[in-house]
C-alpha cells in the first residue's frame, strides 16, 4: 500500500511535470508565431498598401526593413519631378544591418540629389512608420512567453 507521503509525492511529481510540459508546449507555440512586417515596394507614399499589407516573415527573418528613396520619376526626363519611393520588408538580423550600412553613403537627404536610406527594427509591425527608430520595440511574443513562464514557475515553486 502506498502512504500518505508517497500519494503526495506523485502527484507533485504529476503536476511538476504537466507544468513543465504546459511551459514547452507554449514555448513552442509562440516560436510558431512568426514575426510579422509590412510590406510594400516602391510605394509614393506611406500610405494605402504601406500601412495595409501585412506580411508573416519566414522563419529565418527575424526583423523589418524599410527603405525610403528620393530620385526622379521612372521616365525621367530634363527638369523631370523627385518623389519618394517607400520599400518595407522581413529581413533578418545579417542582411538587414548590411543594406543599412550600404545605404549609409547614399542617405544624404539632400533634395536635389537622389538619395536612399534603410532602417531595421524588432518586433511585429514595428516598421508602420518609415524610419521610425523602434528597435526598442519588444516584440509581444515575448512578453506573453515571460509572463507565462513567471507563472508557470511559481506553480511549482522554483523561486
Amino acid at each position: 500500500m502506498l502512504g500518505r507521503a508517497q500519494i503526495n509525492g506523485f502527484f507533485f511529481k504529476m503536476t511538476k511535470s504537466a507544468t513543465i510540459f504546459v511551459f514547452i508546449i507554449i514555448t513552442s507555440f509562440l516560436e510558431v508565431l512568426s514575426l510579422e512586417c509590412y510590406v510594400c515596394e516602391n510605394q509614393e507614399d506611406n500610405n494605402g498598401k504601406c500601412v495595409n499589407t501585412i506580411k508573416p516573415c519566414e522563419h529565418n527573418q527575424d526583423v523589418c526593413l524599410t527603405e525610403i528613396r528620393w530620385g526622379s520619376t521612372p521616365y525621367w526626363s530634363q527638369g523631370a519631378k523627385k518623389q519618394y519611393y517607400i520599400s518595407k520588408s522581413c529581413s533578418n538580423k545579417t542582411e538587414c544591418p548590411k543594406t543599412r550600412q550600404q545605404n549609409m553613403p547614399l542617405c544624404t537627404y539632400i533634395w536635389y540629389q537622389d538619395w536612399k536610406c534603410s532602417d531595421c527594427c524588432l518586433g511585429d509591425r514595428c516598421n508602420y512608420y518609415i524610419i521610425s527608430g523602434s528597435r526598442q520595440n519588444m516584440p509581444f511574443n515575448r512578453i506573453i512567453l515571460g509572463l507565462t513562464s513567471v507563472y508557470l514557475l511559481s506553480l511549482t515553486n522554483f523561486y
